[in-house]
């Protein structure tokens, strides 16, 4: 009767409370027992996987199941060492899946690999100095909207990634036939701030142009050709000259056009620069390894672009087309274009680079997420009821538990004293060696961060945040006659030296025919 009572008036079922009071365990005990690894082993091993995503490493979901199965050989082992006679029981295929939802300040999600010279931690600053050179720039109220990024984006002709269908359940095959063909096709496209587009600049990777490759009217469309299949100086030069500078102009009416690009050597050359400031078109350039933070069309434009392009080849291929080539490729590019070039896109864009409306901390925030990095976690001072309660993670909290111990256990024979004092000597061993390799850890992280970074760099000068001006023209210009007239000096001097030559041969032969009497 005392347990409905109590039921009743706490609303835990009597059997419940009749289990606790008779000390049975819980179902979530139980569950715990039954478990792969101890409740303390699973925290040591969330521990340590938050401590590899502090330091830039975050371990796959796949090598959860291999360290666990490393905790529970090393039960019976010595330090690092194992007995490879011993056979453990290997965790389930789905282990993975229970720990990390067993555990809350864990998820699983998926990261894309990127270069360490694009890493957060290492363009901050980059990042930073850009937003100080561009804010003045987008302050002056004479420029208004007329900001725009201009990029070039490789499409590949019919290349399909693998797709989610329905088949027949009796269906076995893992792989459907498409057509392949990884010719790359370069665009030059422009996006303003303001939502509109321009007519891109399409770059065959050939010699020549043909006509075949045209048939789809595409008006206001522009067109070349490069042996190399990218851009050069000379496509560069015609993109402002003829795409941007004529459908530009007219809605400028005189004010100044802001243009946004990376620092690829083409865009800035002597003749893009003097046209440019006769124009006045003011060259924003981009710090180098930030394209993929600080370019609106890298930001939100090109990936549902080639999103487009590929689900136009999905259709042309249900639709019967055995082989797609440069004759298909205007046609499917056009309407990938208008399905991914839509002024929501576009705002967006360059709303996520932080550009308009202007929010550094729109892609600050992420740069600081990985800008610093921590090995070891901060501990509170141990007291006497956290003791109480909780399992101590550290040699002091420990040390302060066994002390508690110690004066709870007055009464208690020899041998249970003596087994105390070994259970105590062991877990400070334990802790002794933990401290070991986490500080060994630490070094090696270091160590190759900075090997990491070392090697990534290189010994090229990187390109910063810049506004071109009238100087880099004259100082351009200067590079130019420099270089030709070494290229001259060195022709004169091939030249003199092959006269040389030939006067040195001509008085050979003379004194040889000489010296024999002809």
């Amino acid at each position: 009767h005392t347990y409905a009572i109590q039921s009743i008036s706490t609303g835990i079922p009597a059997s419940t409370l009749w289990r606790r009071a008779n000390n049975r365990p819980s179902i979530a005990d139980k569950a715990a027992n039954q478990q792969y690894l101890t409740p303390q082993e699973e925290q040591a091993l969330v521990e340590y996987v938050l401590r590899l995503a502090d330091n830039g490493y975050p371990l796959s979901v796949k090598f959860l199941r291999s360290l666990a199965l490393i905790i529970v050989r090393q039960r019976s082992s010595n330090f690092q060492i194992t007995d490879p006679s011993l056979k453990v029981r290997t965790p389930g295929k789905n282990w993975p899946q229970g720990f990390y939802r067993r555990h809350p300040q864990l998820k699983a999600r998926r990261l894309r690999a990127i270069d360490w010279k694009r890493d957060g931690r290492h363009i901050e600053d980059k990042v930073r100095h850009w937003f100080d050179i561009i804010g003045r720039e987008l302050a002056n109220p004479a420029i208004l909207l007329e900001v725009y990024n201009m990029d070039e984006t490789g499409v590949l002709l019919s290349v399909l990634n693998s797709l989610k269908v329905l088949v027949s359940k009796d269906d076995l095959r893992k792989h459907r036939g498409t057509t392949m063909k990884r010719t790359l096709v370069m665009a030059i496209e422009c996006i303003s701030a303001d939502g509109r587009f321009l007519h891109p600049l399409i770059i065959w990777p050939a010699a020549t142009h043909r006509s075949s490759w045209t048939t789809h009217p595409t008006p206001g469309w522009h067109f070349s050709c490069s042996k190399t299949g990218y851009t050069n100086t000379e496509i560069s030069l015609y993109w402002v000259e003829h795409v941007f500078d004529p459908q530009t102009r007219d809605r400028a009416g005189g004010r100044p056009r802001l243009l946004i690009c990376d620092g690829f050597g083409t865009h800035e050359s002597l003749e893009v620069m003097k046209f440019c400031f006769a124009n006045r078109i003011i060259l924003c350039r981009l710090p180098s390894h930030t394209s993929h933070k600080l370019q609106p069309c890298d930001v939100g434009v090109f990936s549902p672009l080639k999103t487009a392009y590929r689900a136009q080849i999905e259709q042309a291929c249900r639709a019967g087309v055995s082989t797609i080539g440069k004759p298909h490729f205007t046609y499917l590019y056009d309407s990938a274009r208008k399905e991914a070039f839509t002024p929501r896109n576009i705002r967006s864009a360059w709303s996520r680079s932080g550009l308009f409306p202007f929010d550094p901390s729109r892609v600050l925030r992420e740069c600081q997420a990985s800008s610093e990095i921590q090995t070891t976690t901060p501990v509170e001072a141990p007291t006497v009821s956290s003791n109480i309660c909780h399992t101590p993670n550290t040699s002091d909290s420990f040390a302060l538990l066994r002390s508690e111990v110690e004066q709870d256990t007055q009464n208690l024979d020899g041998v249970c004293k003596r087994r105390l004092q070994t259970l105590s000597c062991a877990t400070e061993r334990v802790f002794a060696e933990r401290a070991l390799l986490l500080e060994e850890n630490r070094i090696l992280f270091e160590q190759n961060n900075e090997k990491t970074c070392r090697q990534s760099s290189g010994l090229t000068v990187l390109g910063h945040a810049k506004v071109m001006s009238y100087e880099d023209i004259v100082e351009a210009q200067k590079k130019r006659d420099m270089t030709v007239t070494e290229q001259a000096t060195r022709e004169k001097r091939s030249k003199l030296g092959a006269s040389c030559f030939r006067n040195r041969r001509r008085s050979a032969r003379r004194s040889r025919r000489f010296k024999h009497g002809i």
